[in-house]
């Protein structure tokens, strides 16, 4: 065409998009890279179907036909088919009146070839895209059933076996060989021929039969119960094309209903054991894993906690039940809060006094022990407060005394099989009792092994060690003042 310019803008493949792109170009001019779809080169040609010559720039209109600057003439030819829109070839020359007839003739009857030759490249890339799309639809369904549990296994309409699952080949033996195969042939020594019956009426009456029970023979060294649903493949105009047999293995079915039985009861015996006395979130991590909680005992490292009320025995001598019941309450209301709080897990009530332990069922050593100290502070604080809603009254004498000892114990069900609790034994816990004897009201007494472990996380003052019941040593202590990070 010897023109100074040549270009082809294209809509998208389906000619829905709101642009056209520059999709080749030749000449040495810089040329947009896309031209929007309500210009008004593109809405004329659009609903003319024409191509349109210009043999010289108009102030006014087809502005987008010149493409650069320098040109001073255009031609536009319509990329077209019968159906579709492909895009536009545009041509411009910095001559005026360049593109005259003959230049027409031949351009226009090359666009025709050109816009069949891009159409056919189009619908090439769609059905490449579409077969890109099947075989991953192939796969996903592959996957799908060889994930299943269920065996499934499809005949041809000639009632060989043309399909069968990776569950289906473990548990009936199936393999490549028998592809193509007889279905009746490969089950006749294993089914019932009342079975075989059904599946070949399916084939010949076009009905589904659900709910077959039967027993599958010579799997390995094992028999194998089963249900088997049969439904027929059907075609167009409900040709015949096969059969789908879709075995429920209720041998191995039984067997995972009764390990699932057994971790949701296990599940149960966690929350119904833990849920009263520890943090949620904490209980939920025993129901995920309850192999953290070992049947019978269990060595831990802990920090236990004894807190008990200082001038209780002789408020009480004085009081009558109820009132006394309702004091305790209160207290072990809010007392029991905090403890959860900080992650601890109440062992048990004992009278006025409290027994919480801190690394069970689950322990990291120092955290635990940090967590236990900033409990009875808060827990002190919580006693001493001028607005606190319990110990009021005639019992506004009350106070608390703490004694706090980490080490190692024993952690496990206690008890018969008429009652059965979680709780800990071992001389860690006897010396946090022994401490809590020696904690006056208002204090929080610890020993040297949970000084260890809390850092400076806590003011302490150092006293005079003390001898307990049961240790030949006296127990260097420490009294916590408050926490300080």
């Amino acid at each position: 065409s010897r023109a100074d310019l040549s270009c082809i803008y294209l809509y998208d493949e389906r000619s829905t998009g709101t642009k056209l792109r520059l999709s080749a170009d030749r000449g040495e001019y810089q040329l947009p890279s896309e031209i929007p779809r309500e210009d008004e080169l593109v809405e004329f040609l659009e609903e003319c179907g024409e191509s349109l010559v210009l043999h010289q720039r108009h102030p006014y209109f087809f502005k987008t036909a010149f493409l650069h600057r320098r040109m001073n003439s255009a031609m536009v030819l319509p990329l077209f088919t019968a159906t579709t829109r492909l895009g536009y070839l545009i041509l411009n020359a910095r001559e005026q009146d360049f593109f005259r007839a003959e230049r027409f003739r031949f351009l226009e009857s090359f666009v025709r070839l050109a816009g069949g030759l891009l159409h056919s490249a189009q619908l090439y890339r769609e059905l490449q895209r579409q077969f890109k799309q099947i075989e991953e639809l192939e796969r996903y369904q592959e996957n799908i059933f060889s994930s299943m549990t269920n065996l499934l296994v499809t005949t041809d309409s000639k009632g060989n076996i043309h399909y069968f699952n990776r569950a289906a080949a473990d548990r009936l033996g199936l393999d490549e060989e028998e592809l193509g195969g007889s279905l009746q042939g490969f089950f006749r020594q294993k089914m019932s021929p009342r079975l075989l019956q059904s599946i070949d009426k399916s084939a010949t009456d076009k009905r589904h039969r659900l709910g077959l029970q039967g027993i599958m023979k010579n799997i390995g060294e094992e028999e194998m119960d089963f249900s088997l649903n049969v439904s027929p493949l059907l075609g167009k105009r409900g040709k015949h094309e096969g059969l789908t047999l879709l075995f429920t293995d209720q041998t191995k079915e039984r067997e995972l209903q009764s390990q699932m039985e057994t971790v949701v009861e296990e599940r149960r015996l966690i929350k119904d054991m833990f849920s009263r006395y520890l943090s949620t979130d904490i209980v939920r991590t025993l129901m995920e894993k309850p192999d953290l909680v070992k049947p019978g005992g269990d060595k831990k490292s802990a920090t236990i906690f004894f807190a008990d009320i200082r001038g209780y025995t002789s408020f009480s001598e004085s009081k009558e039940p109820e009132y006394i019941i309702d004091v305790l309450n209160r207290y072990f209301n809010r007392a029991v809060e905090i403890i959860v709080r900080h992650k601890g897990y109440i062992d048990k009530f004992i009278g006025d006094a409290i027994m919480a332990a801190w690394g069970i069922p689950m322990y990291s050593e120092q955290e635990d022990a940090i967590h236990a100290v900033a409990c009875a502070v808060e827990l002190q604080e919580m006693v001493k407060a001028k607005d606190r809603d319990f110990f009021t009254g005639e019992a506004s004498h009350l106070k608390v005394g703490i004694g706090m000892h980490s080490g190692p114990l024993i952690a496990g069900n206690l008890g018969s099989s008429r009652r059965m609790d979680y709780s800990v034994i071992g001389d860690t816990v006897n010396v946090a009792a022994r401490l809590e004897g020696v904690a006056g009201a208002d204090e929080v007494i610890i020993t040297q092994d949970t000084r260890d472990l809390i850092g400076d996380r806590f003011k302490l003052k150092e006293l005079e060690p003390v001898k307990v019941k049961g240790k030949e040593k006296a127990l260097h202590i420490f009294s916590v003042l408050k926490q300080v990070r």
